[in-house]
């Protein structure tokens, strides 16, 4: 039997029914809004050909956990990360010069959220992290995704190391993120088939993920703030890479 997973919030429940609707089992709204936003979900289901049932508040809090749905919640089959393999296989098929973006650990499913919805806006082709001791396609993650969780390939490893060498043996250069590398992030040439690396919140880059990069790069900081939140700085980085390949 597939997995299936919970779905919860406008944005993320409409991106559910452009995108996959096939894979939604059961879809809720609630019964105390009607506005734009609803009535377009309840037209995108109509055309795909949904049931829709009307529930209360306190059914829709119980259906997402208590979290903020805003009055819309989907039951649907989950969408399966890649594996090492299907992320290879991605790649032969991505038109070049490539862009991944990786993960070392990152837990907090907020981040993983805004760094898919990021990396889906700049054109990655795909986001890595490994499987254990890091949070995975979450209800939470889908919601603060905004939709991006059903567009952004995102691939689970065993061992990201390994991983990382494997894409390099594909022609991309591996960049890692950490505060005392020498080279700035302006000064990088980002412009090729690249794998962006990421550290944990709090701990930076694993010992065995920074010697697998080519080399490191750091944000230029001239405040008295010393690092920035993963995603954020994701993001930052990942448009310095589509800036340099649209001048290219």
């Amino acid at each position: 039997m597939s997995e299936t997973a919970i779905v919860y919030g406008l944005q993320a429940v409409r991106a559910l029914l452009m995108r996959r609707p096939a894979a939604v089992i059961r879809l809720t709204i609630g019964q105390d809004r009607d506005d734009a936003r609803q009535r377009e979900l309840l037209r995108l289901a109509k055309e795909k050909g949904l049931t829709v049932a009307v529930a209360t508040a306190v059914e829709l809090d119980r259906l997402s956990g208590g979290a903020a749905h805003q009055g819309a919640v989907a039951e649907a089959r989950a969408s399966a990360a890649l594996n090492e393999n299907g992320l290879l296989d991605l790649l032969v098929a991505s038109a070049s010069p490539a862009l991944i973006l990786v993960l070392d650990g990152v837990t907090d499913p907020h981040n993983l959220g805004a760094c898919l919805r990021t990396a889906d806006a700049a054109g990655v082709v795909a986001v890595v992290a490994p499987r254990d001791r890091a949070v995975g396609l979450t209800p939470a993650v889908r919601k603060v995704a905004a939709g991006a969780a059903e567009t952004m390939p995102f691939a689970q490893v065993t061992n990201l190391a390994r991983t990382l060498r494997d894409l390099k043996s594909a022609g991309l250069w591996i960049v890692g993120t950490a505060a005392d590398a020498d080279r700035e992030l302006h000064a990088a040439d980002l412009s090729g088939p690249l794998a962006i690396v990421m550290g944990s919140e709090g701990q930076g880059l694993r010992r065995l993920t920074r010697e697998s990069c080519d080399f490191c790069i750091r944000l230029p900081m001239l405040g008295a703030v010393e690092s920035l939140n993963v995603s954020v700085a994701a993001g930052v980085v990942l448009f310095e890479a589509l800036r340099q390949r649209r001048k290219g």
